[in-house]
């Protein structure tokens, strides 16, 4: 949407968003989506906000010793993967744009969390949430996934079930 706000979007043929409320399936959905997406043959990356502290290193692992040390960058490579851990004591998180540019290009970037980025967004409604819909006040929504009809909406209604016809709308989004 905006390249002066996230120059880094450049880097990637397609970012979108899932936006939601905890609990309404979003980390579900985004699962079934990669599957979908990637059987396909798209190149796709995540990006994921945790709203909390996290620890995706193994205790005791020699990562995690190094980290524990005071490492403030710790790279693990091997020849099926590689990771860098980023310590940020300070607690200045990276932006979505910082995000952006660390991941190597792909085809689709999906994103959930950030849903204040200006990123086209997927908006996750579950009826019986009883949540207000976020698309009326979110102009970045494309499109909303949903468990009802929502008869009112001037936005695509995607079945929240189907997975497939979700991944045919992200598709179609794709530039040429």
């Amino acid at each position: 949407m905006s390249d002066a706000l996230l120059p880094h979007l450049a880097r990637h043929r397609f970012v979108i968003g899932l936006a939601g409320y905890s609990g309404s399936g979003k980390t579900t959905l985004a699962e079934k989506l990669i599957t979908n997406i990637t059987q396909r043959g798209f190149n796709l990356a995540t990006i994921k906000h945790a709203h909390h502290s996290f620890d995706a290193d193994v205790p005791g692992k020699d990562s995690w010793r190094h980290r524990k040390a005071g490492a403030s960058q710790v790279l693990v490579s091997s020849a099926m993967r590689r990771v860098v851990f980023t310590e940020t004591p300070d607690g200045n998180e990276a932006d979505l744009n910082t995000l952006l540019g660390e991941l190597l290009p792909s085809d689709i970037v999906l994103v959930e969390g950030y849903k204040t980025q200006p990123i086209p967004k997927i908006e996750i409604f579950r009826d019986q949430m009883q949540h207000p819909a976020l698309y009326p006040s979110m102009p970045e929504i494309i499109a909303v996934a949903s468990d009802i009809a929502i008869a009112d909406c001037p936005l695509p209604v995607l079945d929240l079930n189907h997975a497939d016809s979700i991944a045919d709308f992200i598709i179609a989004q794709l530039p040429s």
